[in-house]
């Protein structure tokens, strides 16, 4: 097994932990933010880890050209069903990414100063752990989301 096969295979595991919450939900439930100021809904939050993924990977790791409008990506709206095909797709995409990346190696591209992200140089090994990072604060983020949705339900 390659080091990156067992880094996707976490990155995996927090895209179908979300996934499965949002199929828990249904998409309309899913698309719905919780009465929280400025709560995303558990949709959003995961089509904005495929974005985290695809950009620090894809475009800073391995200098792939990736268009991303973060801002939108936070009310985004869709099924839970298309959004799995997308982050199929995604995992194909890093699979090429990460080949090319030894961990120790600097990134091709530095990230814009307007992306939050780590404030200092990072090694691929490093942009690797701030997605990871990401996406299981995310995870939880969905699991949380999903329990409040699921409280305001009427009996």
């Amino acid at each position: 097994m390659n080091d990156h096969d067992e880094y996707l295979y976490f990155l995996r595991r927090a895209f179908d932990g979300m996934l499965g919450a949002l199929e828990e939900l249904g998409d309309d439930l899913g698309n719905t933010p919780p009465p929280l100021p400025g709560a995303n809904s558990p949709y959003a939050i995961a089509y904005h880890c495929v974005g985290v993924a695809d950009y620090w990977l894809g475009h800073v790791v391995a200098g792939r050209r990736v268009a991303r409008d973060r801002s939108a990506e936070f009310t985004a709206k869709g099924d839970a069903q298309s959004l799995r095909r997308e982050v199929d797709a995604l995992f194909a995409r890093l699979e090429a990414d990460l080949r090319t990346a030894p961990p120790s190696a600097s990134p091709r591209n530095a990230p814009p100063a307007e992306f939050e992200g780590p404030d200092r140089p990072l090694s691929v090994r490093g942009v690797r752990l701030h997605v990871l990072e990401e996406l299981a604060q995310h995870h939880g983020q969905v699991q949380i989301t999903r329990d409040l949705l699921r409280a305001e339900e009427p009996a």
